[in-house]
């Protein structure tokens, strides 16, 4: 534990609801939930006008619709998303060499480390000024939270939401924590929560008061010894530059379960092409590729091969995840699929290229042993993919929620597609809010199109955070109350 609330934890609030909002000025102050749309779609994340009909992330859109059903649905932009955060990390980057993201949202930040505070005062200076930095550059809010430990500062950001910034002072964590619920502590999910409250054990302070030992003849040795320390406030974890990842991975559940061999054969080969995106786009290389499906009875199955060395060729992932699927049964159908790649490194291995090259022949000479013979008899042809209907094609061109460009009214957002028609907003993130036009689903004159900045002329924060205000602009966006310290 830290004398000072030098470790800072940012969350931005509502990550993809907050920057649809901003990006789509019919949508400010309503319903917004993000997430996947089909029968089989789960929240990713909900606006707060959203959360107070009682919808929240991880929950069946299905059930979500049931309860905002006049809520906007979107399909996730991740372009977006990760567009914001990096404007986000640059600035985090600033305050200290030392910045551990967590996911896009959210990072802490060893202020100490960097120079940019030593005390209480400093901390909260650089506190308030990052989120005026923060609005300024993405045009979106985060909260703060200050502490002398990373989970403490975590805590911090979480109570200080939406749009706030709380210090915990080191000294006052103990009473700060005693009545919260234990699954405010880290690694107290669902089950160990009822496994606790079924020992008569709610808040931090009856797990204080219940002792290390009581702990650890509940919830075993490790878990029990950690329990009792973080009870304490105590948490001695540094923040970490780089937190190595350890796979790639992409995935997708589908809305109805596919039976057609060739279908699923396509649809590992798309992913494993996304799969090597991500791979590349993060600068590394594996060398073991999984393949995993989920059958119609959710049992999963998962298969992988590991290569001579690591690569990053799409050829090659992609094959080898089709050999995967070989040893596979798909007969009652698929509801998932996703292909990974473990083992990662920073380089890859030349000599791959020519084992795709190797792949490749060894698929041509099966070709060529399947063909036509010399008294005229056919190979025998493979069975037609299932056809997807109108309205699923037209969900797959024009998602809810994404961008498309018309060569007569502009720049907007598709409303909904169905019906061989898409239903267009025309507006941008600085503009009112805009018409509605619908189209046909081939209309020669429509086209998607890449997301908008969401701040139209950002703010030169090249000397920054020298130059960072060290109190709250008036444009800045403050809630009430938001702004608190124990």
């Amino acid at each position: 534990m830290r004398p000072a609330p030098t470790i800072l934890h940012l969350d931005m609030d509502a990550f993809y609801a907050s920057a649809e909002q901003a990006a789509k000025p019919s949508l400010r102050g309503k319903a917004v939930v993000v997430g996947g749309l089909g029968p089989r779609g789960v929240v990713a994340t909900a606006s707060y006008e959203a959360r107070r009909l009682g919808v929240h992330s991880a929950m069946p859109t299905a059930q979500a619709r049931r309860l905002a059903p006049n809520a906007a649905y979107l399909v996730p932009r991740f372009s977006l998303y990760r567009t914001v955060s990096d404007q986000a990390m640059e600035l985090l980057g600033r305050l200290s060499p030392l910045v551990e993201p967590l996911s896009l949202d959210e990072a802490f930040v060893d202020l100490e480390a960097g120079g940019a505070a030593d005390d209480s005062a400093s901390a909260r200076a650089t506190g308030e000024g990052l989120r005026v930095a923060i609005r300024a550059v993405t045009g979106l809010s985060g909260s703060v939270g200050l502490a002398g430990s990373k989970m403490l500062a975590k805590i911090a950001s979480e109570e200080a939401k939406p749009d706030g910034l709380l210090v915990i002072e080191p000294g006052t964590e103990r009473e700060l924590l005693a009545p919260m619920s234990v699954r405010i502590l880290p690694g107290v999910g669902p089950a160990t929560g009822d496994h606790l409250r079924r020992a008569g054990m709610t808040t931090v302070h009856d797990l204080a008061e219940a002792g290390e030992a009581e702990l650890v003849r509940l919830v075993g040795k490790a878990h029990g010894h950690g329990l009792f320390r973080m009870a304490l406030g105590l948490d001695d974890r540094p923040v970490v530059a780089e937190r190595d990842a350890k796979s790639v991975s992409v995935e997708d559940t589908f809305d109805v379960d596919l039976h057609d061999r060739v279908r699923v054969r396509a649809e590992v080969e798309r992913l494993a092409v996304r799969c090597v995106e991500r791979l590349r786009a993060a600068g590394r290389s594996g060398r073991t590729v999984v393949l995993k499906v989920r059958r119609y009875d959710f049992s999963t199955l998962t298969r992988s091969e590991t290569l001579r060395g690591p690569t990053d060729d799409p050829t090659v992932v992609r094959e080898a995840a089709g050999r995967l699927l070989e040893s596979v049964d798909t007969t009652g159908g698929v509801r998932l699929l996703g292909v990974g790649v473990t083992g990662l490194a920073d380089y890859t291995q030349e000599d791959l290229f020519a084992q795709a090259a190797d792949a490749r022949e060894l698929a041509q000479r099966a070709l060529e042993h399947h063909a036509p013979t010399a008294e005229g008899g056919e190979e025998e042809a493979a069975p037609e993919p299932e056809a997807d209907s109108a309205e699923q094609l037209a969900a797959r061109r024009w998602p809810a929620g994404h961008d498309v460009h018309h060569e007569e009214h502009g720049h907007g957002w598709v409303q909904g597609s169905g019906i061989g028609r898409v239903t267009v907003r025309f507006e941008e993130p600085w503009s009112a809010p805009g018409r509605v036009l619908t189209f046909r689903i081939d209309d020669p004159l429509l086209r998607p199109a890449d997301p908008l900045p969401l701040v139209r002329e950002s703010p030169d924060y090249s000397s920054w955070p020298a130059s960072l205000p060290k109190s709250r602009s008036s444009g800045a966006g403050s809630s009430e109350g938001g702004e608190s310290s124990p």
